[in-house]
C-alpha cells in the first residue's frame, strides 16, 4: 500500500454535503441572523447518506480531507461530528474566526496550496459558486446535490462568508 502522504486527496465539504443543516436553517432566516445559534446546533446535524458513502469508498484509494466554511472556533465540535459518524480520519481545514470572505475565495485559496504538494482527485462540495471557481481553476469537482438547498445558507456562504 502507498504511503498516506503520497496518496491523492478527496476534498469534501461538509455542511451540505456529508452534514444535513436542514435543522438549523431557521437560525440564518432570521434578522439578524443568529449566527452563534446556527452553529451551536452543529453537532446535532445528521449524516447525509450519500456523502458519507462517497467519503467511504474515496478512502480506499485517496486520503480524505475536509474543507469547511465553518469557523475555527467549532473545530472540536466538527472532528467530533466526523469521528461519531465514522468519516474518514483526515485533516480539516477551517476558516479563520475573522475571515469574512466569500467560501470561493477561502476554499479556492486552500486547494491551491494543497495542490503543490499533492494530487487532488476531486473535490465534493455543495456550493454551485465554490464548484465553479474549482472546475475554472483545474480541478475535477462532484457538486453534492443531495441535500435540499437553502437560500439563506447560499446567501450567508457568498455574501456574509460564514460557512
Amino acid at each position: 500500500m502507498k504511503e498516506q502522504s503520497s496518496r491523492p486527496l478527496a476534498v469534501f465539504d461538509l455542511d451540505g454535503t456529508l452534514a444535513d443543516t436542514a435543522h438549523r436553517q431557521r437560525f440564518l432566516e432570521r434578522a439578524p441572523r443568529d449566527w452563534s445559534g446556527f452553529f451551536a446546533a452543529a453537532s446535532e446535524d445528521p449524516p447525509l447518506a450519500e456523502g458519507v458513502a462517497l467519503a467511504l469508498s474515496s478512502a480506499e484509494e485517496c486520503e480524505v480531507v475536509y474543507l469547511t466554511g465553518r469557523p475555527e472556533r467549532i473545530r472540536r465540535t466538527t472532528v467530533d461530528w466526523l469521528a461519531e459518524h465514522g468519516l474518514p480520519e483526515g485533516r480539516v481545514w477551517m476558516r479563520r474566526n475573522d475571515d469574512r470572505r466569500p467560501a470561493r475565495r477561502t476554499k479556492l485559496e486552500i486547494l491551491r496550496r494543497l495542490a503543490r504538494d499533492r494530487e487532488i482527485r476531486v473535490l465534493v462540495d455543495d456550493d454551485e459558486f465554490v464548484c465553479e471557481e474549482a472546475e475554472r481553476a483545474g480541478f475535477t469537482v462532484v457538486r453534492a446535490r443531495w441535500a435540499a438547498a437553502s437560500a439563506a445558507l447560499k446567501d450567508a456562504q457568498e455574501r456574509e462568508g460564514r460557512t
